[in-house]
């Protein structure tokens, strides 16, 4: 099967979140299975700065943006993930734009982007089955194909997926940016890819893919609902036979702590002492020899992004408790610039049992899912997430909402069984959280119980080779739907 993979970010080039762990497992996983895949991407500026040594294919390409032509550059790596190389829209620091808000022409950077990866098939003849489109940035490939390219016979067998990573983001821009994805002022309308006044890419690529999914089963079921739908539940239930879900998985070679080379000491399930000196290792570098010395207090870390989704105001609010629990917080990561303010003051408040580093290392990203004992994810929602599935690898236990793919992945502590693998809340409120603390908190308190619960966590199997098996079916199915469909046009003379 021929697989092209649009996306805006992919590992190890070009990373916001977890699509870019994603989409860089995913084509990693396809090529051990034989499949021909090709990934396509923006070629930013951060690309270059890391000195990934790219080939310049010598191909150029023009892209319609609006009335204007742009012109971009193919480069490639390693044979399977190409670049389009336009530094007007890609030569910047970030890749959507920075704390103080969004790049005011991320309409066209996308709209260059989505017409780009179509004419990146054609410049390098490759005429793929399936194009798997990820998120918001890519929702106007499928349109386009329907469109635009409608009768481009090049793509006349191509079947579309769009993956569905966050509803929460979805390219939303004046109704003044319509003539720039160059279609016609008919597709501005409710049915079409309008959205309360404004226009709307993800809802673009909802209308049009052959068909859809998301990265847990919760969510899949979350999103239909208005509390998660973000206005789209009504778009998305017209839907609900084309949509699929799977599950995440975690890149294991990378992510395994009996080979880490960035932690104090490697372990495994079946021998987890290491896990002990890199806990005091990680203390003693985040608070010091003396306070890294208390063996005896609990670790609790935050890895990710630092947003209202992710639940950073119950922390904000809680944060008096959890010391007064005698526990200490290491927090990695960065987003919205109040929450960079307001941790960081916090870390001033409460020196010694509080680390934050805004940004991120991956160095010390590490060491923290390596020597901390509980994992904290109290998100707001959340489609799947990476954390809890690395923390687990890495036997910190998570503590976390019930919520998408948190209550998919983790298993909540049963006290009579002593069975589980994290404990999980309901209630979006800081009490509920401060609660599944001090549960996970009773648990430390007992070596025995504590042991068995990093084993198990340890023991989860989160591997991507599950997960790329069913993209695979889902491609077929997609397919399949893409020749019924044109069996249908070709009998009624469309």
């Amino acid at each position: 099967m021929k697989i092209l993979l649009a996306t805006p970010e992919a590992l190890p080039y070009a990373k916001t979140g977890g699509l870019a762990d994603v989409a860089g497992a995913l084509t990693k996983e396809f090529l051990k299975m034989g499949e021909t895949v090709h990934t396509v991407l923006p070629l930013y500026k951060k690309v270059k700065e890391r000195q990934h040594i790219l080939k310049d294919t010598g191909i150029n390409i023009e892209v319609s943006v609006g009335n204007i032509l742009k012109e971009g550059r193919i480069f490639s790596d390693l044979s399977s993930t190409y670049f389009i190389a336009c530094d007007e829209f890609f030569g910047r620091p970030e890749l959507y734009g920075t704390p103080d808000g969004d790049y005011q022409d991320n309409a066209s950077r996308f709209v260059f982007f989505s017409r780009g990866v179509l004419e990146v098939c054609k410049a390098l003849t490759f005429k793929p089955d399936i194009i798997h489109c990820h998120d918001w940035q890519t929702g106007l490939v499928p349109l386009y194909l329907k469109t635009l390219y409608g009768t481009d016979r090049f793509f006349k067998n191509t079947a579309t997926l769009l993956t569905i990573h966050n509803l929460g983001y979805q390219g939303l821009f004046p109704p003044s940016h319509m003539p720039i994805t160059g279609l016609g002022w008919s597709f501005y309308t409710p049915k079409g890819i309008e959205f309360y006044g404004q226009l709307n890419f993800l809802k673009a690529g909802i209308l049009s893919a052959d068909i859809l999914n998301t990265v847990s089963h919760t969510y899949a079921k979350e999103i239909l609902s208005e509390e998660y739908g973000f206005g789209l539940d009504g778009v998305l239930r017209e839907r609900v036979r084309d949509l699929y879900s799977v599950l995440n998985g975690i890149d294991l070679e990378e992510w395994d702590p009996l080979r880490d080379s960035a932690i104090h000491s490697q372990y495994s399930a079946l021998d987890s002492s290491g896990k002990a000196a890199c806990k005091r290792e990680l203390m003693n570098t985040l608070f010091g020899r003396r306070a890294g010395g208390k063996k005896d207090a609990p670790l609790i870390a935050i890895v990710g992004r630092l947003s209202a989704q992710k639940g950073m105001d119950l922390v904000s609010q809680s944060i008096g408790e959890l010391v007064s629990f005698g526990i200490k917080l290491v927090v990695l990561g960065k987003g919205e610039d109040i929450y960079h303010k307001t941790l960081l003051d916090i870390e001033r408040r409460y020196k010694g049992n509080v680390s934050v580093t805004i940004g991120f290392e991956e160095s010390l990203a590490h060491r923290i899912y390596a020597g901390s004992d509980f994992f904290l994810m109290p998100s707001r929602y959340e489609p799947c997430g990476l954390g809890q599935l690395i923390a687990m690898r890495y036997g910190s236990i998570p503590i976390a909402r019930k919520t998408g793919g948190l209550s998919d992945t983790i298993h909540d502590y049963e006290p009579l069984t002593s069975r589980g693998t994290g404990f999980l809340f309901s209630d979006y409120t800081p009490s509920a959280m401060q609660d599944a603390v001090k549960r996970a908190l009773c648990v430390y308190t007992d070596p025995d119980k504590m042991k068995s619960m990093v084993t198990n966590c340890m023991k989860m199997d989160f591997s991507w080779m599950n997960s790329a098996k069913k993209y695979i079916a889902l491609y077929k199915i997609a397919a399949k739907k893409k020749r019924l469909l044109k069996g249908v046009s070709r009998g009624s003379g469309i």
